[in-house]
């Protein structure tokens, strides 16, 4: 499955709705990781390669993808301060901030440890 891109709109509608609701509530049926990006950010540009070809490997998961040029007010929600920022979502624990470009093995790790552990 290929990368999602992910509006705010979008985010309200399949992740978690921060207008209705307090406490964080995840709505998806995978664990997905959303990686918060902008186009002319050179380590985002690095990770995005890696980021599809895990989409790939791991069908298991959903990795979104949120503009934040584009998506201003999700970017402020979240308080992104430097990108690339990821956010890993597992389905029975709370999620979890990165910032960073992550080298692929890190990710897999984080994949297989915090996202499909329990799962596997």
């Amino acid at each position: 499955m290929p990368t999602v891109q992910l509006t705010t709109q979008k985010f309200k509608e399949e992740v978690f709705d921060y207008t209705t609701e307090k406490e964080w509530n995840y709505k998806g049926s995978k664990p997905a990781i959303i990686d918060f990006y902008a186009d002319w950010c050179g380590p985002c540009k690095m990770v995005a390669p890696i980021l599809e070809e895990l989409s790939e490997e791991y069908p298991d998961i959903i990795i979104y993808k949120v503009d934040t040029e584009a998506e201003r007010e999700l970017s402020a929600v979240f308080q992104i301060r430097s990108i690339p920022s990821m956010l890993f979502i597992p389905m029975e624990k709370q999620a979890m901030m990165n910032s960073g470009a992550l080298p692929k093995h890190v990710l897999e790790d984080v994949i297989k440890k915090e996202l499909l552990e329990e799962v596997s």
